[in-house]
């Protein structure tokens, strides 16, 4: 088991708390990670563009001049590709991007990142964060209470942590998840990675 010092909103340690090596102390595997990260990318990507091709683009149904006898090269039609407001040669088309991945990769994966994290000392786990409303001047002062004002940050929160999320959304350095949301490049995407103790028990439960 490994131990990770746990701070309040205040910045103040208070004490530390035990987490499992299954899930935080594994070697990271930087293959996969990049694999399952690029599968999600990818997956993400809605596939709707779409050009013109050369039967598709309106007029040119007339061959623009003879065959022979002009001097100038032959054309079949002015909408050929190589003309101006012609249409254009393997252009790309609507399709998928879909790209599947095992559940246990994604799952090897989160554990490799959270290792990772833990490892490089990027990982802060807090007590609890708890807000009576939702300001925006205490999500800041939280962050330059525990020194992380300048740094991009993941951070991760309960389902049903409405005020939090609503005090922290207009900090521009702070990407906002719920951990139904957990994905390998969410959590890799940042500089530092930010949970309470109660979402890194819950990864444990789910990753373990």
């Amino acid at each position: 088991m490994s131990k990770i010092e746990m701070k309040d909103a205040q910045g103040k340690a208070q004490g530390s708390i035990t987490l499992n090596d299954a899930v935080f102390g594994v070697e990271p595997n930087v293959a996969l990670i990049h694999h399952v990260i690029k599968n999600q990318l990818s997956s993400a990507r809605q596939g709707t563009h779409k050009v013109k091709g050369r039967s598709e683009v309106s007029g040119g149904g007339i061959k623009p001049w003879r065959q022979k006898g002009t001097g100038r090269a032959r054309q079949g039609s002015i909408r050929a590709v190589q003309w101006i407001g012609g249409g254009r040669a393997f252009g790309p088309v609507p399709r998928t991007h879909l790209k599947r991945t095992n559940r246990k990769e994604v799952k090897a994966a989160l554990r490799s990142v959270l290792s990772g994290k833990m490892r490089d000392g990027e990982l802060v786990v807090l007590d609890k964060l708890s807000f009576s409303a939702p300001k925006t001047k205490e999500a800041k002062s939280v962050l330059d209470a525990l020194k992380l004002a300048d740094k991009r940050i993941t951070l991760v929160l309960p389902e049903d942590s409405i005020t939090e999320l609503l005090a922290f959304r207009n900090l521009p350095n702070v990407t906002l998840i719920t951990v139904s949301e957990v994905s390998a490049h969410n959590l890799v995407n940042n500089q530092v990675l930010v949970m309470t103790q109660d979402v890194a028990k819950n990864l444990e439960e789910v990753l373990a």
